[in-house]
């Protein structure tokens, strides 16, 4: 059995796609994972499953599908892959609730950050399956207007819940 961190797509945040955590884990044990911990009600859960990242990806699609009647967005990480992408911070040096990795099921395009609209002061980074923005301060990230189109399928999470997901995951 293998730990994955699932992150979901717009879920929970300003008032969209309700779905309390127990319906979640309850999503997760009918689908046959183990071990469903939800973290947050942002759509965090940590589950163990002896398929790979893309049968998660697929099953917990589908189920969510079946529970809200539309298309929910799943990123799946194991618990290595998500404990790298905290590692690989370029931005270790900014609080970590002020730094998110936004987490892309691809590599972004190498132009990805040519295209980025509306940017003050952040700092950008592009990393393996991820953007990592560095808002740089409280103000920042509460009236950024920050628009990066390759970013646009993805799901940001700020270093601290990186944390404790991988924590979370036994990482």
């Amino acid at each position: 059995m293998n730990s994955f961190i699932a992150l979901l797509r717009a879920v929970n945040v300003g008032g969209t796609g309700k779905l309390p955590m127990e319906d979640l884990r309850a999503l997760c044990a009918a689908a046959g994972f183990r071990d469903a911990r939800t973290y947050i009600a942002s759509g965090n859960v940590v589950l163990r499953s002896a398929e790979g990242e893309a049968q998660v990806k697929r099953a917990l699609e589908a189920a969510l599908l079946g529970h809200a009647g539309k298309p929910v967005g799943v990123l799946v990480r194991t618990a290595a892959a998500m404990r790298a992408v905290l590692a690989a911070n370029p931005f270790a040096d900014s609080p970590p609730n002020r730094v998110v990795a936004i987490f892309l099921d691809d590599a972004p395009p190498a132009d990805a950050l040519a295209h980025a609209q509306h940017r003050r002061d952040e700092r950008i980074a592009l990393g393996r399956r991820e953007i990592y923005v560095d808002y740089r301060d409280a103000d920042g990230m509460r009236d950024a207007k920050l628009q990066i189109p390759a970013a646009k399928a993805g799901t940001a999470r700020n270093m601290n819940t990186v944390a404790k997901l991988v924590d979370m995951a036994g990482g």
